[in-house]
């Protein structure tokens, strides 16, 4: 399997001193990105989601891929710090800068969590996409053993 090659735009030039956005280990599945904020930034529970800068744009340029931007593990477990809309979705042709969509989930009432500029926030994953042609049918060529249940159907 060959190694795609994207480009990255460096937007905010404290990405050079923090360090470009990289697998922090051989076996990393995503490359952290860095809250490029001017000022520290304090996360209210059950606040508005908040859209913070990564300062990078990266074009994949490549229809058979797309970047999910996901919530770091131990920012999520241990802080409540993850994303606005879970998952943030980066198709190949976007070539703008990146934003984390931030939300603090702990109840009201817990202390709020402080971003600080360049502080990891996020990570991106790059996956495969398959890429499908539909062709209309009456019924289904086949039948599982699933059948038409969902939301549940399969038991507890």
């Amino acid at each position: 399997m060959s190694i795609p090659e994207f480009e990255l735009r460096v937007l905010d030039e404290r990405i050079q001193e923090w360090g470009l956005p990289s697998f922090q280990t051989d076996m990393s599945a995503g490359i952290d990105m860095y809250a490029c904020l001017d000022a520290p930034l304090e996360l209210r529970p059950q606040a508005d989601a908040v859209l913070i800068p990564t300062g990078v744009a990266i074009l994949m340029n490549n229809p058979n891929v797309v970047a999910f931007l996901l919530a770091r593990s131990g920012l999520g477990h241990k802080k409540g710090v993850i994303l606005g809309q879970s998952v943030g979705t980066i198709d190949a042709d976007y070539a703008n800068q990146i934003f984390i969509s931030t939300w603090l989930r702990t109840p009201p009432g817990s202390d709020p969590v402080i971003i600080n500029p360049g502080d990891r926030i996020a990570q991106l994953v790059f996956l495969p996409i398959l890429r499908p042609t539909f062709r209309v049918v009456e019924n289904f060529s086949a039948t599982t053993s699933r059948g038409m249940g969902g939301f549940g159907s399969t038991g507890v």
